[in-house]
């Protein structure tokens, strides 16, 4: 079965923000090229040479990609959010405190019918978020029965 992995565009921004996730999520960068480096560099321009072409952080079985767009190319992320899954609730609210700093929070940390925590942010960088601290199928059951 094919596997799905997200990659994200920054604003030049792309090696901060990966050392950043690397940082938060205890993964680490194993892959980051710059436009410089990248084969057929002579021809690119010398605005985006110090910016990042493709990175990789790993994040235990996931990973994000990214790389630094052009800003004539660049759109604002829409239409998804990055999930983060939290082992527990302290976990969830330290892993949102993190990534919302700086940035906006669209959804404040609380309980929800599916999850012990929940929250949506978009980081400093531009990227979407939803933290999650998942409660067991079980209560999810009694929820959608409670609603039926």
């Amino acid at each position: 079965m094919p596997t799905t992995l997200t990659h994200l565009h920054f604003q030049g921004n792309c090696s901060e923000a990966f050392k950043f996730y690397a940082t938060t999520f205890g993964g680490r960068i194993v892959f980051s090229m710059t436009y410089g480096e990248a084969p057929g560099a002579a021809q690119g321009s010398p605005a985006t040479r110090d910016q990042i072409i493709h990175a990789r952080v790993d994040l235990g079985d996931d990973a994000l990609l990214g790389c630094d767009v052009p800003p004539d190319r660049y759109e604002k992320p829409q239409g998804f959010n990055v999930m983060a899954n939290a082992e527990d609730a302290a976990h969830a609210e330290r892993l949102f405190r993190v990534l919302s700093e700086g940035g906006t929070v669209c959804m404040p940390m609380q309980e929800t019918f599916w999850a012990y925590r929940f929250g949506m942010c978009t980081d400093r960088f531009g990227t979407p978020w939803m933290v999650n601290c998942a409660k067991p199928e079980e209560a999810l059951a009694a929820a959608a029965q409670k609603s039926a």
